[in-house]
């Protein structure tokens, strides 16, 4: 293990992360909302410490290995963690105590979007703008960023990229340089951005609205500048965009890649995840709409309206709210809840499970039942036509023995904390898969939480973003062998 190549790496990473609190020093000017001198307070803490660290190993030159990576990823995203929450309770700022601070940091950095703060509407522009930039910044992945810089410095940065970018198959690069390959990623990224702002723009927000929701709805988190989330605006055009791009965010990044490249759509029909994708979308908005209607809980279009948005919002793991669905009738909160948990596309900004993940899930669930049939018969699993091999099926199925196990701790660490059983269950599924709201207690905001539960979500919040392993593996006795 390389320590040094680790520490020297977090050093250079932290001063790049750095130069993130000078945007907000902008706003606080323009706006003159008297933040300004927090944020620089909180640039010369963080670059302090990145360049002690980049000082002290910059001398080292060994090369980086995967385990390397892992540690470094690790180490990252704990430090952006506890260097981003600063803005939030310096003095002068909002003052927040600490677990509140860690928790919003966070929630921001993991792209989860839930929040311990109220009244929105009244807190300083600056500071609305940075949540939505951290959430900007953790869509991507700033890691993936890094990659794209590191390399320029001497390190390379494939182990970053292998160990931050989520999904099964994170070794598939679309351009022969993984330099190359963030840039084309973050190309997209910011292209997607710059459209559904000026859509927002378009369509009735105001210029720092549309900025901060499509910083938010891009990285798929949720983030919003008003409690009332997209409701606020109450405006049907916004809400279409807002649908448009959770949707094409939630695909995967690759396929955007590829089919700007090929200048064909038929990259996404001939992809069999995206078309599972877009097929529980179609069949979960139908089946909320038939009740909504049914039970007269909206009148007319809006029953499509209302359904339409959630399905998608909670579905991609964004979170934003145009109606309060945890207290829909029936059985509708359980079942946009549990879309979360499937989730989003690899190679997406989305979170949850994955829904090529659940895929082979179920292929190999109708493979037992075949062999049961036929002991004897060969019943190969195929993805896009193509078999998928035996190994990716066992880490498949391993991540969602770990996901489970490590879910039902959690729940119940929540419940020993205090929490009731649909709180605790719900906080621990918005989080771990980087969802937002929940039901119970949670649905609106977890600011009336115990701080350890904070803590403890936190935590969960980096497992679900790094999905498990990345951490996990940490904590293994091997993993430190020589």
């Amino acid at each position: 293990m390389h320590f040094r190549i680790a520490f020297r790496t977090l050093g250079l990473l932290l001063m790049m992360f750095s130069i993130s609190m000078l945007p907000p020093i902008f706003f606080a000017w323009l706006f003159a909302d008297g933040m300004a001198g927090i944020f620089v307070e909180a640039f010369g803490y963080t670059l302090g410490s990145g360049l002690v660290l980049w000082l002290g190993f910059q001398r080292f030159k060994e090369e980086m290995r995967i385990r390397d990576g892992f540690l470094v990823t690790a180490l990252f995203y704990f430090a952006l963690g506890i260097f981003g929450a600063m803005p939030l309770m310096l003095d002068g700022g909002i003052e927040m105590s600490i677990p509140d601070a860690l928790f919003e940091s966070f929630s921001g950095l993991t792209t989860t979007g839930a929040t311990v703060l109220t009244g929105l509407d009244n807190i300083a522009p600056s500071i609305l703008y940075y949540r939505q930039q951290l959430q900007w910044f953790g869509g991507m992945g700033i890691i993936v960023l890094a990659v794209a810089v590191l390399p320029m410095l001497g390190i390379g940065g494939m182990q970053l990229y292998r160990a931050e970018t989520p999904g099964p198959m994170k070794d598939t690069k679309l351009t022969p340089r993984i330099k190359q390959t963030a840039l084309a990623l973050w190309s997209i990224y910011i292209g997607l951005t710059l459209a559904c702002g000026l859509a927002y723009w378009g369509a009735g927000m105001t210029w720092f609205d549309a900025l901060c929701h499509s910083f938010s709805t891009i990285a798929i988190g949720g983030f919003s500048t008003h409690d009332a989330s997209i409701g606020y605006f109450n405006n049907p055009l916004i809400e279409v965009i807002a649908i448009a791009f959770m949707v094409l965010s939630g695909i995967n990044f690759a396929l955007h890649y590829m089919a700007l490249r090929g200048r064909s759509l038929r990259i996404y029909l001939r992809d069999e995840e995206v078309r599972f994708y877009l097929t529980i979308l179609g069949i979960s908005i139908a089946i909320v709409t038939v009740v909504l209607a049914s039970t007269n809980t909206y009148e007319g279009v809006n029953a499509l309206r209302y359904a339409v948005f959630q399905v998608v919002s909670i579905f991609t793991t964004t979170g934003f709210t145009t109606a309060d669905f945890a207290n829909w009738p029936n059985m509708l909160p359980f079942l946009v809840f549990f879309g979360a948990f499937t989730g989003a596309c690899a190679g997406s900004t989305g979170g949850g499970m994955k829904v090529i993940r659940v895929i082979l899930i179920l292929k190999q669930g109708r493979r037992e039942v075949h062999r049961l049939i036929h002991p004897h018969g060969i019943f190969p699993i195929k993805l896009n036509k193509q078999p998928v091999p035996n190994k990716v099926i066992e880490a498949i199925w391993g991540f969602f023995s770990i996901y489970v196990i490590i879910f039902l701790f959690m729940h119940l660490a929540l419940v020993a904390l205090g929490m009731d059983f649909l709180t605790a269950f719900s906080a621990v599924g918005a989080t771990l898969n980087n969802l937002g709201p929940g039901l119970g207690e949670v649905a609106q905001h977890y600011g009336g939480i115990s701080d350890g539960s904070k803590l403890l979500l936190s935590l969960a919040m980096i497992l679900g973003r790094l999905e498990i392993f990345t951490l996990l593996v940490l904590f293994t006795p091997m993993f430190w062998e020589k």
